[in-house]
């Protein structure tokens, strides 16, 4: 099998090298984000197309003036996945006058919610950390502002229930997850759904990476389910996908979560994959007005973040999709105070009145309030159709009481104890 190239510590220093480095004048009109993340050790596989998402579209809304006079500045840098190193990273961003930090990556931003908690520094946790941040009420300056992975997992299972009639009473769902608390996460509502609509759920756990998976999926094939979900993140997803294919599990009845990528299928085979869904949480590929414009207005002049050929790809996306929310959060704050200070309580009650923000069509309308930091819960299922990822239904949010049960139970037991 073909295997990812991964950034080595020296090409990692090379693109850390091409990142512009801003140093603001007292008196500059700047607005600071800080992103720290793992551009060398366990994220890579999504880490550059993401930053480089955010960093385009900021590029966007800074030619065009700005946001009320104000640049926003982002200052990027590599933690590694290591938490002292993210902590450090945080300790600087907070004494430079930092209104937000987004670290992308589920450990460090565990290790960073009591820091941004009292320091009322904005911690962005999309597709990471902990799904109870949906919670506003016990994680005020800690926002997810995507679909959570209990959220994610209740839309599958919604789609699944769709397709096959709108029943699932009977049928059989493998579970197939990377053993690790990211991988366990989803299990309470699964097995909760599975109560509530009478199917079978059997979980397959693998030990991490998940380099070596080829003695589950035999027994995933010989359980003959009628839907199987595999969750994992990097080297697992292409290897799970992989053996996926090799036992002969039809496509259209396997997904993931939103970590599923155009890159996995240059690993495991793009025809080989056809068919195969995951949950889309905004509209990949080109054809959405921000990613034309930032094709004419960035790229076009020569000044992207980084490859071309990376515009528009599922990851490369999901940075945009943040971008745009975190940004439409300044908007918001100027809205309701238009002389600021900025600061980050400033910038939090601009990001907890974002209403129906659609970013021009690349998200679901998406609304944040000071209860409600996931955002809707709303995504789409789409599918691999041998050469892109189309959409196999429209935006829309399933079994969120469910879903926030599990939340509030959660986010009680951090209030509590802290943990």
């Amino acid at each position: 099998m073909e295997r990812r190239t991964f950034l080595t510590a020296t090409a990692a220093a090379a693109l850390m090298s091409q990142m512009p480095i801003r140093i603001a004048a007292a008196q500059d009109k700047v607005i600071k984000f800080s992103m720290p993340q793992d551009f060398t050790k366990v994220y890579t596989f999504v880490t550059a197309e993401y930053n480089q998402g955010q960093r385009d579209y900021i590029s966007l809304v800074n030619a065009r003036g700005g946001i009320n006079g104000y640049q926003i500045v982002a200052d990027v840098s590599d933690h590694g996945n290591d938490q002292p190193r993210a902590i450090e990273a945080y300790e600087r961003a907070k004494a430079g006058g930092a209104v937000l930090i987004d670290p992308l990556s589920t450990p460090v931003a565990r290790a960073l919610v009591p820091r941004a908690l009292e320091d009322k520094i904005n911690l962005i946790t999309a597709f990471s950390g902990r799904s109870d941040a949906a919670d506003g009420t016990v994680f005020p300056y800690v926002l997810p502002l995507s679909p959570n992975y209990w959220t994610q997992a209740a839309l599958l299972i919604d789609y699944f229930k769709q397709k096959d009639g709108g029943s699932l009473q009977g049928k059989k769902i493998c579970y197939v997850h990377i053993d690790t608390p990211f991988g366990k996460e989803p299990l309470p509502i699964l097995e909760k759904l599975a109560e509530k609509e009478g199917f079978e759920l059997v979980a397959f756990p693998y030990t991490p990476p998940g380099n070596d998976q080829s003695a589950i999926w035999p027994q995933v094939r010989r359980a003959r389910p009628d839907w199987t979900m595999f969750w994992g993140a990097g080297v697992g997803q292409t290897v799970a996908l992989t053996e996926a294919i090799r036992n002969g599990l039809s496509m259209d009845r396997v997904s993931s979560s939103v970590w599923l990528s155009e890159s996995d299928m240059d690993v495991v085979g793009a025809a080989a994959a056809t068919g195969v869904l995951k949950v889309e949480p905004c509209v990949s590929g080109r054809e959405p007005k921000l990613i034309q414009d930032i094709l004419k207005e960035v790229v076009e002049p020569g000044k992207g973040a980084g490859p071309e050929n990376k515009v528009g790809t599922a990851y490369y996306n999901y940075g945009v999709m943040l971008a745009a929310l975190m940004v439409e959060g300044v908007r918001k704050a100027f809205e309701k105070a238009p002389d600021g200070p900025v600061t980050g309580e400033w910038l939090n009650a601009g990001l907890t009145s974002i209403s129906n923000f659609e970013a021009e069509g690349l998200i679901p309308p998406t609304s944040v309030t000071p209860e409600d930091h996931q955002g809707g819960g709303k995504a789409r299922i789409a599918h691999w159709d041998g050469s892109k990822f189309a959409p196999d239904s429209d935006f829309f949010s399933a079994n969120q009481d469910i879903v926030w049960e599990e939340i509030k139970k959660s986010s009680a037991v951090f209030k509590e104890t802290g943990k």
